[in-house]
């Protein structure tokens, strides 16, 4: 640990740094974080982008009765370590460790959870009210990113800060504007001079003068203000900010600490919604995540020396990955696909598709609402448009997928990526609730399937039907199946029998198809012969099958990965009840009504029993909780696929 940092405990430790201490200080943070996420993985360009900006503000504001939110929040890292938690650092995002987002429950600087975008303005106003209500004083400070800026909530929350007028205070960290020294030097200029107590003091005081001038104050402060706006929009791009209702200060060098420094501490004594406009670079301080900041967004394990993935060159490529090229290939055979993403081009895996055909690819930001009508009016007019979204990302989008897409019955394709349990990243991007949000919407096919091989199949089925498709697959590396060379075709409503056996049926979704089997073949030396069935469809279900094995065999278990409630295992047993199917035992292997914790993904599945092990227990509990049957269990008659093996069980 580096000399400075050995000595921050807190922000109070912080302010008692010299400016040179500082810039010590912020060199040490950044080998800091560069060394854990290069173990750990996490998000690292947006991180280093914000060290000198996150020191500036715990210098200069009173935190944490100054109240800091963070937009996304993925920039948080230098905050947890300067805010008492350094020694616990190396913990971050790991199981039982620190959250790589701020998390309220963790310490009282993390104000506000976030982990989705564009959500601080709103909340921030909303904090800046309740101080108003209990009259007290403190500073609301919001940072969001210019990403954030592209979703309409941001707006929404800026403007009704402009029209409450009460003192709020928006750091606008911007990533993607290039500044020359030329214009930065004289941006920091103005803004030390813009924002100091004298100029400020002045120009209320010129407009009290001028407003008592009978019959011309009026119009003439009207048209200084003018003036004023006129010359701001030729030097900055405030106009905008202003316009809203925010004095604008900027745009400002956020890797200078001492201009952020003065400008924070002027700002802190101004009056009325401020909006601060600072220029950082992502990756900033090391060179590979300066080069390529989209790959060190959000990253595993890597080289620190080179900037190298550590990875298994010998595993399977990753569901994201077959997407991708097969969305490329499907779109080069046909015109009319167009492939949608919201600022996530190489996480959907659209990257490619962006190169190779970038006529047809669209970047709409972080803007999922405008996304979903975009691509709705798309397929109005012959396109035939693919939405790639994560699953908890689409959730910000359900009005839309409801009223433009579903209620028009429109043929618009959601690949819906990082479906199930994510990983480290958290409650906030887990992918639980898409199975239950999306069946209960009129007109809408969803699929999930049970390998990267009919994903392929069913990305292909879904540009051959009419109305809306969602094709939900998990993150990570897929099984490892061959691909097939030619695509075909799946069977609309139509599950697959992969395994035969009379004592029980098992029925599978998605990811947990595989983990099903497994625990299949565990189950055979209980002396139990498991159906195992690859259901493929949430919606529409295949009801004759599953009604004619749930009336065979005796007990059935539903696996899905998603949370229980209206989800896969309850669109069985509603299918059971609307077929009058009612001797049967069954038990919905899930996730339970929680916000699941961040922690790595296999380790998550086993703590949910997600796994075949899991699997396996949950039927042996649901066979041995029932009385004693009189006779044996009948075997089952032949089905489609043939006569079921394995004896039955004997109570």
């Amino acid at each position: 640990m580096g000399s400075i940092l050995k000595k921050v405990n807190n922000p109070a430790d912080l302010r008692s740094l010299s400016k040179k201490e500082l810039l010590t200080l912020a060199s040490e943070i950044r080998e800091k974080i560069i060394n854990t996420v290069s173990k750990r993985g996490g998000h690292l360009a947006s991180n280093l982008g914000t060290v000198e900006l996150t020191l500036a503000i715990h210098y200069v504001f009173d935190t944490p009765r100054d109240k800091v939110l963070w937009d996304v929040g993925h920039q948080c890292y230098t905050h947890k370590i300067i805010t008492g938690r350094k020694d616990r650092f190396h913990t971050i995002r790991q199981y039982g460790g620190l959250s790589g987002f701020p998390r309220r429950d963790e310490s009282p600087y993390d104000t506000y959870d976030t982990g989705h975008s564009s959500t601080t303005i709103s909340a921030g106003i909303g904090m800046v009210e309740a101080r108003e209500i209990e009259g007290e004083d403190y500073k609301v400070i919001v940072v969001i990113g210019d990403g954030s800026m592209t979703a309409g909530i941001a707006f929404e929350g800026l403007n009704y800060a402009g029209q409450l007028n009460k003192d709020f205070i928006v750091i606008l960290n911007d990533n993607e504007m290039s500044i020359s020294p030329n214009v930065g030097a004289l941006a920091n200029y103005l803004a030390r001079i813009m924002t100091g107590q004298w100029i400020n003091r002045f120009r209320n005081d010129i407009k009290s003068i001028l407003k008592t001038m009978p019959g011309i104050g009026e119009s003439v402060v009207k048209i200084v203000k003018q003036v004023e706006e006129s010359l701001k929009g030729f030097i900055s791009p405030g106009i905008l900010f202003e316009e809203l209702g925010f004095t604008y200060v900027g745009p400002i060098d956020g890797h200078r600490i001492d201009v952020l420094i003065n400008t924070f501490s002027n700002v802190k004594k101004m009056k009325g919604p401020i909006l601060v406009h600072t220029i950082t670079k992502k990756g900033h301080g090391y060179l590979p995540a300066e080069k390529d900041p989209s790959f060190f967004h959000g990253l595993g394990p890597f080289k620190p020396k080179t900037g190298k993935l550590i990875t298994d060159q010998n595993s399977p490529p990753t569901y994201t990955h077959v997407f991708g090229d097969t969305i490329v290939e499907i779109a080069k055979k046909d015109s009319k696909i167009v492939a949608i993403t919201a600022a996530m081009p190489e996480g959907t895996g659209l990257s490619r598709f962006a190169k190779e055909i970038p006529d047809r690819f669209y970047d709409i930001g972080i803007a999922e609402q405008h996304g979903v009508s975009f691509a709705a009016g798309l397929a109005l007019n012959g396109a035939k448009p693919v939405v790639a979204i994560y699953s908890t990302f689409l959730q910000r989008a359900y009005d839309q997928i409801i009223q433009d897409v579903c209620l028009q019955n429109l043929p618009v394709v959601f690949a819906i990526d990082r479906a199930g349990i994510v990983g480290e990243d958290g409650p906030t991007h887990h992918g639980v609730f898409d199975l239950s949000y999306l069946r209960a919407i009129p007109n809408m096919i969803v699929m999930a399937p049970k390998d990267e091989n009919e994903l392929r199949h069913m990305i292909n089925t879904a540009f051959t039907l009419s109305s809306p498709v969602a094709v939900r697959y998990p993150r990570g590396k897929g099984i490892g199946v061959p691909l097939d060379p030619f695509l075909s075709l799946v069977d609309v409503g139509k599950g697959e029998i992969l395994k035969e056996g009379g004592d029980l049926v098992i029925f599978a979704i998605g990811s947990m198809v595989y983990p099903s089997l497994k625990a299949a073949s565990l189950l055979i030396n209980k002396g139990i012969y498991a159906t195992v069935v690859n259901c493929r469809f949430v919606k529409p279900m295949d009801e004759e099958l599953i009604s004619e094995l749930a009336s065979e065999i005796p007990f059935v278990l539903t696996v899905e990965e998603n949370v229980l409630d209206g989800g896969f295992g309850s669109g069985v047993i509603e299918t059971l009840v609307n077929n009058e199917v009612s001797n049967v035992k069954i038990k919905r292997v899930g996730l339970p009504s929680v916000f699941v914790e961040h922690g790595h993904q296999d380790l998550l599945r086993n703590k949910y029993k997600l796994n075949a092990e899991g699997i396996a227990n949950e039927a042996i509990t649901l066979i041995e909780q029932q009385p004693h049957h009189a006779e044996p269990v009948h075997h089952i008659k032949s089905l489609k696929k043939g006569l079921f093996i394995g004896k039955n069980i004997k109570h």
